[in-house]
């Protein structure tokens, strides 16, 4: 077997090399010397092929790290994160065509992810229905490869404890080391509300993303310190929750701290087995405002002074103004928001199609909700994750969104309470309280569809199929805790 291991070895460098010359001769023959970059990035696959578990950790190692590139306009992307998600995604999904084995057939069968398909499905119902049929092409894509590898690689990867383990701890170890960062250059300036955006950059856009991904990692920290038994290890998960809440507090992002106490309030939730109820019942609650504010154009009496609402430097100003609607975020928020609600009588069904929301929004404003920054020169959009679902896929996308997070809270529920194993256990509640956490942001954001947030959302999804498939009577035992 050594043999035969050690002569394929030799056949393949043999190849590469013979490759390698060959391209170069081409390249000096015919002055296109860009194809020695061929025999490179062959090498370059096949490393990576053979080492495809490296290439998933790498881009968890990333996700905190990456920053935005613009290459035009029109056309960015994030480095290096983007082009590892491409890489794993091709990796895993060509790796799950070789070998089909490699994905369990209870992960196919799995509930979540039949919903996950259904939501894929029915996007890709609307983009042939979009008004922009390019930007929502694309838009598809990008969904695609986030799907393959923060779905379909976990599934092949979270084998058991230690790689979900391994997992969590680049993710946390990359975001503390920015928060770190952050928080050194923002003390430079006195923890300014007015600075926070510039000591984030250039890893995150702006503190509402830091925010949201630094809230979802907490969590995650206090699991660490739950199941952690050395004391050394324990006192500095300790010290890296407390930097975190700090850094937090110091992110000065309303929709954050909002999601930290829901997510306090989830863990008693779930505890209690009410946590799909609560679910349903905020659904109801909020359909029910929506028709309390339509119904007599009741919205109406909640406009804003165009001439006061302005942006606040200091924080405490900043708060009083959100009270009084007079701060310039929130009052741009309902000025979208009620375009949006108009928008949806128009196309009811398949919507605008994916990524099309501000391509149409404008002539459906109110201007009694109009704000000197509605001009929207950054092209960003409504601002609310479901609006935008509804928008842009009809009622059906919502439908599907709203049953798979409702499923994901069933299940993180679910599963705390029909699992033993400690380890089994905390994963099921931390997921649980991630994804309030991402609802939660989600409502004053828009951040599924951004590198930070929509990889771990689908990361969510994955480790809860995993938690399910790796409990259950029939699957082999695994270890105990973390060490």
């Amino acid at each position: 077997m050594i043999f035969f291991s050690e002569k394929k070895e030799n056949g393949l460098f043999a190849l590469f090399t013979g490759l390698f010359i060959l391209v170069i001769l081409l390249a000096f023959l015919s002055d296109l010397l860009w194809l020695i970059a061929i025999p490179l990035a062959a090498l370059f696959l096949y490393a990576g092929w053979q080492n495809r578990d490296t290439v998933f950790f790498l881009l968890l190692l990333t996700l905190p790290l990456s920053f935005e590139y613009n290459f035009s306009p029109t056309l960015g992307t994030d480095i290096p994160d983007e082009s590892l998600m491409l890489l794993t995604c091709f990796f895993f999904f060509a790796y799950w065509l070789y070998t089909p084995q490699s994905v369990s057939g209870k992960a196919w069968a799995h509930p979540l992810f039949f919903l996950l398909l259904g939501m894929l499905g029915w996007m890709l119902v609307t983009v042939i229905f979009s008004t922009d049929s390019f930007v929502s092409i694309k838009f598809l894509l990008a969904k695609a490869w986030y799907v393959g590898a923060f779905v379909l690689a976990p599934l092949i990867v979270f084998r058991n404890k230690e790689r979900i383990v391994m997992a969590a701890k680049l993710i946390i170890c990359s975001m503390l080391l920015v928060t770190i960062i952050a928080l050194i250059r923002h003390s430079n300036n006195s923890f300014s509300f007015a600075t926070i955006n510039e000591s984030v950059s250039p890893f995150f856009r702006n503190h509402v993303n830091y925010s949201a991904m630094l809230v979802c990692i907490v969590p995650v920290l206090i699991a660490f310190w739950k199941l952690t038994k050395t004391a050394t290890l324990k006192w500095l998960f300790a010290v890296a929750i407390m930097i975190s809440l700090s850094a937090l507090f110091f992110s000065y992002a309303r929709g954050a701290w909002l999601a930290l106490i829901n997510g306090i309030i989830t863990y008693w939730l779930i505890e209690k087995k009410v946590l799909a109820f609560a679910y349903v019942v905020f659904i109801i609650t909020a359909i029910a405002t929506v028709f309390w504010l339509k119904s007599n154009d009741r919205y109406l009496r909640y406009a804003h002074d165009y001439q006061t609402t302005i942006f606040h430097k200091n924080f405490s100003e900043h708060l009083v103004a959100t009270y009084k609607l007079k701060d310039v975020s929130t009052a741009e928020r309902f000025y979208r928001w009620i375009a949006g609600v108009r928008m949806i009588k128009d196309k009811p069904l398949t919507g605008y199609g994916p990524n099309t929301f501000y391509d149409n929004y404008k002539p459906y404003a109110v201007p009694a909700y109009k704000t000197w920054v509605s001009d929207n020169k950054e092209h960003s959009t409504i601002h609310n994750y479901f609006l935008l679902t509804v928008i842009e896929q009809g009622y059906p996308g919502l439908v599907f969104l709203v049953l798979l997070l409702g499923a994901m809270l069933y299940y993180a529920q679910f599963l705390f309470h029909r699992i033993k194993d400690e380890f089994y256990r905390t994963t099921a509640l931390t997921i649980g309280v991630i994804i309030v956490m991402i609802i939660t942001v989600n409502l004053l954001s828009d951040l599924v569809e951004t590198d930070k947030i929509g990889s771990l959302f689908f990361l969510c999804l994955s480790i809860l199929i995993m938690t399910d498939i790796n409990t259950r009577s029939d699957s082999p035992p695994d270890i105990q805790r973390i060490s």
